[in-house]
């Protein structure tokens, strides 16, 4: 048998393989004999029918267990051979098999990248300066007050639609060409002006009354759910049922004290401003580390395999659904299907895997390690101050090996990214010059 093994790209082994004919032959004769034994054909007693009623009847069934038997017997001998460590299942083509000739395959395996991390010192990084902008402390009082708001049906025949207005409506959805697009809905409730809907769809119920008609139309976005029908235009026939409008409530003291620990709106906005720092500060020290390692890939350029690259895809995917879950949204509502989200975020999840990569081959060369004082301390940022559930997560990662595997994984990359920011040149920058610079 003739094996060659070639490298078409760094991330990828092309292993040839070249089975000669009398081992074909043998492997073929050796198939019908195991398939004569068990076969049940009319007029015959199990394992009784003739040899070459079998060979007419079974070619197809010989022929695919002859190659998986080549495969499963000469494939994995050649990757442990060559130590071909594989990070996805081998892609296979092969000849058609025939009796009296040899049988040619090849199969494409990809495996990690050889790293050989060079700069991870000096790098430069621009980091935005924390400014707590007071308009922020008033959007969230407003949308908090937004939450607590009534709503009063409109009962004004006269009245229109307006933007902030909660409206619902009865729809038929078309796309001339696209039957498979269409879609019907009744009682559906959106408030006009969230931009929930499709660009466009809200701003068109503007000025509609009550019991009024009318068609919407609206142009596809890019990566909408159909590829095909990106760019098309899209026909509601929408009927409006029903208008209400907020009822906003005061923002006083009593306004406040419905939230169980604060007095006055001077107690409320204090809080206020504490958590926006809070999420403020973990935002930008968040985009530090992501900047951290975006330089660490420029620096360090490298390929990735494109199973990995699918696999990382697929979480951010799930993750997504999870959280538009969690907002009564969906990603028909945002557009776009899982095709759209793709062909989207492919770039964002390579430099994922790329990053995940780099920052492993960072943790094997300056030997970090995580003690006991580490899963301390991340058990205590898991409690979030709740002492009751220390004990609790320490007990879960005591019995779930794997995930105790995961959560050292994680601290050892959040220490390897603290290693690349402690020997980094960082510049402060305020969020208008920042803007300005990636206009």
């Amino acid at each position: 048998m003739q094996v060659t093994v070639e490298s078409p790209t760094s991330v990828t082994k092309k292993i040839t393989f070249e089975i000669p004919p009398e081992r074909v032959d043998a492997e073929i004769e050796k198939t019908f004999l195991a398939i004569q034994k068990k076969a049940k054909l009319q007029g015959f007693r199990p394992g009784k029918a003739p040899l070459g009623l079998i060979k007419r009847t079974y070619q197809d069934a010989m022929a695919n267990d002859v190659m998986n038997n080549f495969f499963r017997d000469t494939l994995y001998a050649a990757m442990n051979e060559h130590k071909i460590e594989p990070v996805d299942s081998p892609t296979i083509e092969c000849d058609t098999l025939a009796a009296g000739k040899p049988f040619k395959y090849s199969a494409v395996v990809e495996i990690m990248p050889e790293i050989l991390l060079k700069d991870y010192t000096g790098l430069e990084i621009t980091t935005e300066k924390f400014v707590l902008d007071p308009a922020k402390i008033e959007g969230e009082i407003n949308r908090m007050r937004e939450n607590m708001a009534q709503l009063i049906p409109v009962d004004d025949d006269s009245a229109v639609v307006e933007s902030g207005n909660v409206v619902v409506i009865d729809y038929v959805y078309s796309v001339d060409g696209f039957p498979q697009e269409a879609d019907a809905a009744s009682g559906v409730e959106l408030e006009v002006g969230a931009q929930k809907m499709l660009a466009g769809f809200e701003d068109q119920l503007l000025g509609m009354k009550c019991g009024e008609q009318r068609d919407v139309t609206i142009t596809l976005p890019e990566g909408y759910r159909n590829p095909e029908a990106a760019g098309k235009e899209a026909l509601f026939k929408i009927t409006l049922n029903e208008i209400k409008k907020k009822e906003l409530p005061e923002l006083d003291d009593e306004f406040a004290q419905q939230f169980g620990e604060y007095e006055t709106m001077a107690d409320l906005r204090g809080k206020m401003s504490e958590y926006l720092e809070k999420q403020e500060r973990e935002r930008i020290e968040l985009q530090l580390k992501e900047r951290a390692v975006s330089a660490l890939i420029e620096k360090n350029p490298l390929e990735v395999p494109s199973s990995m690259v699918k696999r990382q895809l697929e979480y951010m995917l799930e993750n997504l659904k999870n959280r538009l879950k969690g907002q009564q949204m969906s990603m028909e509502m945002m557009g776009f299907d899982e095709q759209g989200f793709n062909l989207r975020f492919t770039a964002d999840a390579e430099d994922k895997v790329k990053g995940g990569l780099l920052l492993m081959a960072l943790v094997e060369k300056e030997d970090i390690n995580v003690n006991d004082a580490d899963l301390s301390e991340r058990y205590e940022q898991l409690a979030a101050g709740n002492a009751d559930m220390i004990t609790r997560i320490k007990d879960y990662y005591a019995v779930n090996k794997k995930a105790l595997a995961a959560l050292i994984s994680e601290i050892k990359e959040d220490k390897a990214i603290r290693l690349l920011l402690d020997n980094a040149v960082i510049t402060e920058a305020d969020a208008a010059t920042e803007a300005a610079s990636e206009a």
